[in-house]
């Protein structure tokens, strides 16, 4: 049996250059008379305005008036925000419950409070081994690991590892003054050895309840934080 040719679709005409060029004046004439009205409008609008200059006056000072309120809540917000920072204390149990992600974010808003405006969260993929960024208001730029530990100082021990893989980019990449690595946890007993030799500073569980339960800042906790090595 022969089998039967698919029905053809049929094609689409294209406009003709006369229907294009016919087209392309309607939308001229659109176009101007949008033009026209738009001008007419405008030319109202401004000629009533002139005849009521108590609008545009009321428009001014209500334009006022709201920057005004802004400007008041915005400072507020801000004071509060300072003030927020200033008083922010946390203790160890609240640490230890939060994900290594917020931990990160507490020691960020701790730097804040003490001072370190610029203090942000870097942590991540491709954070070569920094946590978090700071400037004291020494000018000290501070590199800081943080190391969670869901159990605390029962968890497992921060080892040197992670000492060298914060301490190869900090001062490279960073231009790190203090290197510090943060745990509410423990360190190995290898940690503080190598910590002196690469002139890093650690905070183990104790020295991080102390400064989080308190007001006072981390280099009043930490030896021979150093002074800045250049002017900022």
């Amino acid at each position: 049996m022969a089998r039967r040719s698919p029905a053809r679709r049929p094609r689409k005409r294209r406009p003709s250059k006369r229907q294009r060029r016919e087209r392309g004046q309607l939308i001229l004439i659109g176009l101007a008379v949008a033009g026209v009205v738009g001008f007419t409008l405008v030319s109202a609008l401004v000629s009533w305005l002139s005849a009521n200059p108590w609008v545009l006056i009321a428009l001014g000072a209500g334009a006022v008036a709201a920057v005004t309120v802004w400007a008041h809540r915005r400072r507020q917000a801000l004071l509060w925000e300072r003030t927020r920072q200033q008083g922010l204390r946390y203790g160890l149990g609240q640490l230890d419950a939060l994900h290594h992600r917020d931990f990160e974010y507490a020691v960020r808003d701790l730097m804040r409070r003490d001072g370190c405006g610029d203090a942000r969260q870097i942590g991540g993929a491709g954070d070569n081994g920094a946590d978090v960024l700071a400037t004291d208001p020494l000018g000290r730029t501070w590199v800081i690991q943080c190391k969670h530990r869901k159990a605390g100082d029962k968890g497992s021990a921060v080892g040197t590892p992670d000492l060298q893989r914060v301490n190869g980019c900090a001062r490279q990449l960073y231009g790190a003054d203090v290197v510090l690595v943060v745990t509410n946890g423990r360190f190995s007993a290898r940690c503080a050895p190598l910590a002196a030799q690469l002139h890093m500073h650690l905070a183990d569980r104790r020295t991080l309840a102390a400064w989080a339960g308190s007001g006072q800042p981390l280099w009043e906790l930490l030896a021979k934080v150093p002074r800045p090595r250049r002017s900022r």
